[in-house]
């Protein structure tokens, strides 16, 4: 019977599970830039895992847009998209950044319990937006407008930018670095809104992005 299947699969093109289409290729390479973040920061080498999340995040800025050019997705599209979306956000945001910390040095007991809290309001996060945004593409196909809460992908901005002063801050970044963690914690989940941002706020987040990588470089070469 299984054999069967596979011949019938095999002759319909679809020999492998998922979904393989141009509109899923940028999450794709969000999740493997994400991964391999988190191998460079198991590695100790913090600056290539915030690069990889800079990486990861623009993937992510793009990769809606990208799967909405394609107007005949089926439901199941539709919803495996939203899928693998939030669970490779689950790893390029809820699992990277607390490993560019732990490979910082941000090992203590108060830093690892912040961080667990850390990964916990985001895969809580992003778990209650699968649901609410299921619900609501059955009942309206009009783009979402607001956030709930801040959305896990901001941290692709955040984290660079704290990691970026790292040196300046010296002994205190510590304690800074545990503030900011635990308080991108609580925004997680916490209920407020924020408007979704258009096409021109997205170049202003890439301009952002490449002047932290930038501001990263300059710091890491003058602290050597």
């Amino acid at each position: 019977m299984y054999f069967r299947r596979f011949l019938r699969l095999e002759a319909e093109g679809e020999t492998m599970i998922g979904f393989y289409s141009y509109t899923v290729i940028l999450t794709y390479i969000g999740f493997v830039c994400g991964s391999i973040g988190i191998y460079f920061a198991a590695h100790g080498s913090t600056n290539a895992a915030i690069i990889m999340l800079l990486l990861a995040g623009f993937c992510d800025m793009f990769d809606g847009k990208v799967a909405k050019t394609k107007k005949d997705r089926t439901v199941q599209e539709c919803q495996f998209g939203i899928q693998i979306d939030s669970l490779s956000d689950m790893v390029c945001f809820g699992l990277l950044p607390p490993m560019i910390g732990f490979s910082a040095g941000l090992s203590g007991a108060v830093q690892i319990a912040v961080f667990s809290c850390f990964s916990l309001a985001a895969l809580i996060r992003l778990a209650y937006f699968n649901v609410t945004e299921e619900e609501r593409q059955k009942q309206t196909s009009e783009r979402r407008k607001l956030y709930e809460g801040l959305p896990v992908t901001s941290v692709a901005l955040i984290i660079p930018l704290l990691f970026a002063f790292r040196h300046d801050l010296d002994s205190a970044f510590t304690v800074v670095a545990t503030i900011v963690y635990a308080v991108i914690a609580v925004a997680f989940i916490t209920r407020f809104t924020l408007r979704k941002p258009g096409m021109r706020a997205m170049l202003m987040f890439i301009v952002i992005g490449a002047l932290e990588l930038l501001l990263l470089i300059f710091k890491h070469r003058h602290a050597a």
